[in-house]
């Protein structure tokens, strides 16, 4: 009975030599065990880190540079012989690839410091590569870009280990049912899945507990590649934020017959060990001997693939496409409306037959697990401030409002109070409201405070060059406040944190280059009636949470009375528009014409603001169109 343990890690973003020192530092704390480990599986890139784009040319290794040195860190560990997989960028035979190692570490005749340079083989028991797989599947949409810096593998088959047979499927892989099915006709007891898939959106387990969207669905399908097949599956999860995009651990290990034996917490790094016994695989194997069925029918199944019909004497592939009649789509012609039933006074009256499907029962598409947020968005702070940029400082521009009050309770928590700045900067003409109500904030968490006035610096200015409208005048007063959070910066060693929401970034409603350009930004993904909810949640006080939002550049102005319509309209307009659904769509879900269009305009006139400057492309060598590196790397 193997015992196997899931790292879920968060490593240094393309630091190949640190994280080999963390993969070590892990066999050294399972040194101790008894019985011991006799797997530890690491997840997808875990020698980098995922989204490192064209930075792959930097940090691949062959895999007999990354077995010599797991050999040397297993030796440094003095840890007893062990398998691990590894996730890593790979270059083999002048190709980059994203792969995983499975390498025997220690345990034979020569010990891994004494290993020849390009020694990937072992003999029975000893130590030595086993196998790589190369990423067969690359996804190439939403946040992903993979084929752009990567090949894809070609080949998929179970190996064996020193405690078993095993085969791997990296990430995406495992999304596609037929390689789980592969892997398990190739006699495989256990697969393997190494993945860095960012979390997105929230949903519910079938126990009901509150998760990342992508984690539940996770979760299902390798319950699924489980139970189908009849195998052990272990599935290692990074760690860690990489560009704003959240890896949220939650590994697991699901047993032959479909059940989650072990879960991993999210957000956090951990070590999951487990026994995994194999008698569990004869016993679901036997309740539902699915897999058996397959081995007897594939063969026909394969047969049928391979059928060939004839057209007008010429052979012609079975799935040359389907036809369709473009008046009907494809419907049957036999398709007949449902028969009506008549009343008793003849008129036909409705079927009773329960409605469902999309329109119905819709509910709230911006209900936010507000627990979840808070514990992703504190994670992601603590990464992004004091793990990737080096800082133990956050400093926030503190307006009085509900955005920058959120922003710091999150800031406190994730930095403590002792590490944050709040700085008040009040011209002229602010209201003395937004003074009090940021004050309640810094006095409520116990923060470090400074009040900078700045209305000689803006009228200083303005006197040179003209008095101005406005807005003109609004705009010099928000790009005055960055000076000085972005000074301030400085002086305390304080990363200055962002605190507009997604509703005023996708309307425009913002100075370009001021309000939206501090780093880190842990509000950026939250429509504004998130904000408040969160802001409820965390404990923002009621005072702050009741009034008007407003920008405070032009006494008396709010920021729906700019827009027209309230913050309760705006987001499921804006949400269902950047799905991609139609006006008349949205209209038909309870809102005007007029009220869609005008979002609709503001959304599409303002996309030059959520962009960097446009340069103009004269090399091969361009920045962010050639030259490609993430900004955390």
């Amino acid at each position: 009975m193997p015992r196997i343990a899931i790292a879920q890690i968060r490593p240094t973003k393309g630091d190949y030599a640190a994280n080999l020192e963390k993969i070590g530092g892990v066999l050294a704390e399972l040194r101790a065990l008894e019985p011991p480990v006799d797997l530890v599986i690491f997840p997808e890139t875990a020698t980098s880190g995922y989204f490192v784009e064209g930075g792959v040319v930097d940090v691949a290794v062959t895999a007999g540079t990354l077995f010599r040195d797991l050999a040397r860190a297993h030796e440094a560990a003095h840890s007893p012989p062990v398998d691990v997989a590894v996730g890593f960028y790979e270059v083999f035979q002048n190709v980059f690839y994203n792969s995983c190692l499975y390498a025997s570490l220690g345990g034979g005749p020569d010990a891994p410091s004494s290993l020849p340079p390009d020694s990937t083989q072992s003999g029975a028991g000893g130590p030595g590569i086993r196998h790589v797989h190369r990423k067969l599947f690359l996804p190439t949409y939403g946040v992903f870009d993979e084929e752009r810096f990567v090949e894809r593998g070609r080949d998929l088959r179970a190996f064996d280990a020193r405690w078993g047979r095993a085969a791997i499927l990296l990430c995406e892989d495992a999304w596609h049912s037929v390689t789980g099915t592969i892997a398990a006709l190739e006699g495989a007891q256990l697969v393997i899945v190494p993945s860095a898939s960012p979390a997105r959106g929230t949903g519910r387990d079938e126990e009901g507990t509150r998760l990342p969207a992508s984690v539940v669905r996770w979760e299902r399908i390798l319950k699924g590649i489980a139970d189908e097949h009849g195998v052990w599956v272990a599935f290692a999860s990074l760690v860690g934020f990489e560009g704003g995009k959240g890896f949220p651990g939650g590994s697991v290990i699901v047993s032959p017959s479909g059940t989650i034996e072990m879960r991993g917490p999210l957000f956090e790094e951990a070590v999951l060990t487990h026994d995994v016994d194999f008698g569990a695989i004869t016993r679901a194997r036997a309740d539902a001997p699915l897999l058996a069925d397959l081995e007897v029918n594939l063969p026909h199944l394969l047969k049928s693939l391979e059928r060939q019909e004839t057209v007008g004497g010429k052979p012609r592939a079975r799935r040359a496409g389907v036809r369709f009649d473009p008046a009907t789509n494809g419907s049957h012609p036999a398709s007949v409306p449902l028969p009506s039933r008549r009343s008793t006074s003849g008129v036909p009256s409705a079927p009773r037959i329960h409605v469902v499907g999309r329109g119905v029962e819709q509910g709230d598409p911006l209900q936010l697990d507000c627990d979840l947020a808070r514990r992703w968005l504190v994670s992601f702070l603590q990464d992004e401030v004091v793990r990737r940029r080096g800082f133990t400082k956050g400093i926030v521009a503190l307006s009085g409002g509900v955005d920058s009050s959120l922003a710091a309770f999150l800031a406190v928590e994730a930095l403590g109070k002792e590490n944050v700045v709040g700085v008040r900067m009040p011209y002229r003409t602010s209201s003395p409201e937004s003074l009090e109500h940021a004050q309640l904030v810094i006095d409520k968490l116990g923060i470090q405070s400074l009040t900078v006035d700045i209305t000689a610096a803006v009228d200083g200015y303005l006197v040179q060059v003209g008095d101005a409208d406005p807005t003109r005048r609004g705009n010099v007063m928000a790009r005055e406040r960055m000076i000085v959070l972005f000074d301030l910066s400085a002086s305390y060693t304080a990363l200055p944190i962002g605190t507009g929401n997604k509703s005023e970034r996708l309307l425009g409603y913002f100075t370009w280059h001021a309000d939206d350009t501090p780093p880190v930004n842990p509000l950026g993904d939250l429509f504004k009636t998130q904000v408040r909810a969160l802001a409820r949640h965390v404990g923002v006080p009621d005072v702050i949470l009741a009034k008007p939002p407003t920008p405070d550049l032009v006494p008396g102005q709010t920021t729906e009375g700019d827009y027209g319509l309230s913050y309760d309209r705006i987001d499921p307009i804006l949400y269902y528009l950047i799905r991609g659904m139609k006006p008349e769509e949205i209209v038909s879900r309870g809102f005007t014409r007029e009220e869609v269009d005008k979002v609709a305009r503001r959304l599409d006139s303002t996309h030059w603001k959520r962009r960097l400057p446009t340069v103009a492309v004269l090399s091969q060598t361009a920045i962010g169109e050639f030259y490609l590196r993430p900004v955390d790397y």
